[in-house]
Order: structure tokens, then C-alpha cells, then sequence
């Protein structure tokens, strides 16, 4: 009473002193007062519901820590219920490490429910991995249940405009073909490990490269799944994010006679037209060889012909150089002119019996 009593006379003075009217005072506290109050209530309102969810299912979250998420931008509702799932399923986690894989951009219930699912299935994977993935852009969820579930990828991606491989084998027969591959998530390899488009393109190389180094169609036709196995080998899923279990042919053709009846018979009859051009083809190449040759013939010819001119036209000069030299003299030269015109008669003789032979 002694503390009211001092409190009135103080207020008393105070209001002689200024001269003023001092009743608006107890008016404005009540109501500052009543405000606090209201708004206390509506946030224990607003979130009793998630605390006494929280504290029954074992996982308490003070009401000051739920109001404070409110001001950071933080969905409560959704860090509550992770960290109820987290503290249920035995993952060790707390509200702070929830608030900042949220605050980072992070897909809170998927982390959790991936952890949850690993653990179920005896899969290693801690908090920080599972946030790291999920943080990296990977579906952590989807590669957990990958993990206990293998999914099969067909190959080539019929997403991508087409739907079979084109590889053509050493008779040149051209072949199309479709694999599926059933792939198993590594969850250590998530982080930097190559996507399912590499392992596409890897297992498309591999069974291109297989049909490109067997001898014929028919051999690919007859044990496509050696070219399978083949690339199963190969060791394709080398700094992927997944491990190979099979490869599988699903369906393989030779181009172009997918409607046939008789493939065989198809393939004979275009391999024999091919081979009949190639034929002509070469044939034609050995004739325009042979017209070659002979024309180089011709041409040889000719050019003998001239050195032989040459070569007579050389004669008179050595005789008049015999003549000057006195190695040759003039009943020498009468001896020779003779034997040639006796050699011209003879020769002219036999030929004029031969014409009449002839006739």
C-alpha cells in the first residue's frame, strides 16, 4: 500500500508540475499491455498444435525456437515434421542441422525420407552425404530407392529422337538394334559421378562397336547376347553413379527389312545386285586399265621408231668422218653400195614370188 500510495503522489506532482492532464497514461499501458498479450496468444495458438505434436511424439521443439522460425522465413511446419520422422526413425539429426539444409535450399522431407529408407534397407548413408546429393541437384530419394530397387534404362533414349542403334557389321550389312540396361544406384558415387546419358552412350558405343568387329550379320543374328556380355565386360560403369547389373538385347533387325518374311532371301538378292555393279565396276576399271596400256604401247613404239631414225641418220656422218679419217676408203664404199643393192634385189625377188604365191 506504502509503494501504491508513493506511485499516486508521484503521479500526482508529476501532473502539477507540467500542468497537464496525466489520464491518458494508464489507458496507453493497458493497452500496450493487452497487445503483448493478444499476440502471444495467437502465436502459442498457432503453434500449440506442432509443439504438443512434437513434445507426444518424442521429439521436442521449444515454443520460442517455432515463433523464431516464423521470422527467419522458415516453414515450421515442415522442420517439425522432419524432425519428428527423424527422431521416430532412429536418424540422428537435430532441429538446427533441419533449419539450415532449408535455409540452403534443400528438399527437407526428401533427405529425411531417403535416410529413413536407407536405414531400412542396411544402406550406409549419413546426414551430411544425404544433404550434399540433395544440395548437388540429385534426386536423393529416387537413388536410394534405385539402390534397393534397380530400374532399367533403354538404350538408346527414345527421348532423344530415336529409338534403336545403327551399326553396320564387316559384310556390310546394316543392323538396328535396342538394348536395356538395368542399372543400381552407388550412393557414394552420387557426388561427381556421371549421369544415365553416359551410361547410354557408353553402353551404345560398346554394342556398336561389337556388331562393327563380327564377320557377318548372321553372327550377330544368331548370339546377339556375346555382344551383351561383351559390353557387360568392358567395365562401363567407371566413374558413374550407378553399377551395370545386365545388359539385355532387347530387339535387333537388319535395316530396312523389318516387314519381310524371307530375310535372307532379301539380304541374297541386294548382296547379289551389289556384288554384280561391283563386278561391272571392276570390269570396267580393268578396260579402261587395258586401253591405257596399249595407247603407252603405241607411244613406246614410236619412240623407237624416232631413235631408230636417229640412230640411221647418224650413219653418212661416221662414213664421212671413216672417209677423212682414211679408215674407209673408196672401194670399200663401191663394195658396200653393191652387197646392198644385191641385198634390195633379193629382197624384191622374194617378195614378187610370194605375190604370186598369193594369187
Amino acid at each position: 500500500m506504502e509503494n501504491l500510495y508513493l506511485l499516486t503522489t508521484l503521479a500526482g506532482r508529476v501532473k502539477l508540475d507540467r500542468g497537464g492532464s496525466m489520464d491518458w497514461v494508464w489507458p496507453a499501458i493497458l493497452i500496450g499491455v493487452g497487445l503483448v498479450g493478444l499476440i502471444v496468444i495467437y502465436f502459442a495458438f498457432k503453434y500449440l498444435s506442432l509443439w504438443l505434436q512434437a513434445m507426444t511424439s518424442q521429439a521436442p521443439v521449444k515454443i520460442m525456437s517455432l515463433i523464431g522460425m516464423q521470422f527467419r522465413k522458415i516453414d515450421p511446419r515442415t522442420i517439425v515434421i522432419a524432425h519428428i520422422q527423424g527422431t521416430q526413425a532412429g536418424i540422428d539429426t537435430t532441429i538446427n542441422n533441419i533449419e539450415t539444409h532449408y535455409l540452403a535450399g534443400g528438399r527437407v522431407r526428401s533427405v529425411i525420407n531417403a535416410m529413413i529408407a536407407a536405414d531400412r534397407a542396411n544402406i550406409k548413408l549419413d546426414w551430411n552425404t544425404a544433404c550434399a546429393i540433395d544440395l548437388a541437384g540429385r534426386d536423393i530419394l529416387e537413388a536410394v530407392q534405385t539402390s534397393v530397387n534397380p530400374k532399367v534404362i533403354d538404350c538408346p533414349n527414345p527421348a532423344h529422337g530415336t529409338d534403336r542403334l545403327d551399326a553396320v557389321a564387316k559384310d556390310g550389312i546394316r543392323l538396328l538394334c535396342k538394348a536395356r540396361v538395368t542399372v543400381r544406384a552407388n550412393i557414394q558415387n552420387l557426388i561427381g559421378g556421371a549421369t544415365e546419358e553416359t551410361v547410354v552412350a557408353r553402353v551404345g558405343q560398346a554394342i556398336v562397336s561389337g556388331i562393327g568387329s563380327s564377320a557377318s550379320y548372321n553372327d550377330v543374328l544368331e548370339n546377339p547376347d556375346g555382344i551383351a556380355k561383351k559390353a557387360l565386360a568392358s567395365g562401363l560403369a567407371a566413374g558413374t553413379a550407378y553399377e551395370i547389373l545386365s545388359i539385355d538385347i532387347a530387339d535387333i533387325s537388319v535395316a530396312g527389312v523389318d516387314r519381310e518374311a524371307n530375310v535372307g532371301a532379301k539380304v541374297q538378292a541386294e548382296q547379289a545386285e551389289a556384288d554384280k555393279r561391283r563386278y561391272q565396276a571392276e570390269a570396267e576399271r580393268r578396260r579402261a586399265l587395258a586401253v591405257a596400256e596399249e595407247q603407252e604401247y603405241k607411244a613406246q613404239i614410236h619412240k623407237n621408231r624416232a631413235l631408230v631414225v636417229l640412230a640411221e641418220a647418224e650413219v653418212p656422218k661416221a662414213m664421212a668422218e671413216a672417209f677423212r679419217s682414211g679408215n674407209l676408203g673408196i672401194m670399200d664404199y663401191y663394195k658396200m653400195n653393191n652387197i646392198k643393192a644385191d641385198t634390195a634385189m633379193r629382197g624384191k625377188i622374194a617378195g614378187d614370188n610370194q605375190g604370186n604365191k598369193a594369187k
